[in-house]
Parts: structure tokens; sequence; C-alpha cells
């Protein structure tokens, strides 16, 4: 028996994930069960397309902000909220702790692609 092994891991968007299916769709004709239930639990969210996601995240890369990392940037980035209050809600579980003000230039940031 094969032994899989795990090189490396990296959190995707929503918006990734959604277009990866499509293209193993395509490849294969069909998909198993848990990428079908995948998919339907996909198309239940508006989720920004894979090229605005992955140029949101670059945004939220630039702002700076102490402790965010990457896994934290994709989970704004599907749930795209919009107040700091959101944000607050977002990060709360994570062992983070973001200052207001970053609060509020995330949700600008968000805001600024909610508007596209």
């Amino acid at each position: 028996m094969t032994n899989p092994e795990i090189v490396t891991e990296e959190p995707i968007t929503m918006a990734e994930l959604k277009e990866e299916l499509k293209n193993i769709k395509k490849r294969d004709e069909a998909l198993n069960f848990r990428a079908e239930k995948t998919e339907e639990y996909l198309n239940q969210f508006e989720v920004l397309k894979e090229k605005e996601a992955k140029d949101l995240i670059k945004k939220l890369e630039g702002l700076d902000v102490p402790r965010l990392r990457p896994e934290h940037m994709v989970k704004l980035a599907d749930i795209l909220p919009t107040s700091p209050e959101e944000v607050k809600m977002v990060l709360q579980g994570y062992t983070i702790t973001v200052t207001k003000e970053n609060m509020k230039k995330i949700a600008d940031a968000i805001q600024e692609f909610i508007k596209k």
C-alpha cells in the first residue's frame, strides 16, 4: 500500500477551490461524492472571482497588519466582512489580536472589492 506524504500545506480561497473543482469536472467528466457535496456547498455562497480574491489577499498583505497570517487573509476573503465588528467576529476563532484601526483598514479594503 502506498504511503502518501504531504509536501506543503497552503490555504486556498473558496473561489480557487470552485475553479479547481471545475477543472476536475472537465477532466474527469464527473465529481466523486465528496467533491459534489463541496461544490453544492460552494454554490450556496456569493464568492469573489479567483482573480479578485487573489487581488484582495495581496491588498490585505499590503496593509502590514501584525500577526495576520495567510490563513486569516483567506478566511477574510471568503467571508468578506464589511465592518470592523464583522472583522472582529471572523478573527475571534483564531488566537490573534488586531487593533481597532487595523480592523477598520481591513474592512475598508474589503469594501473596495465588494463595490466592484
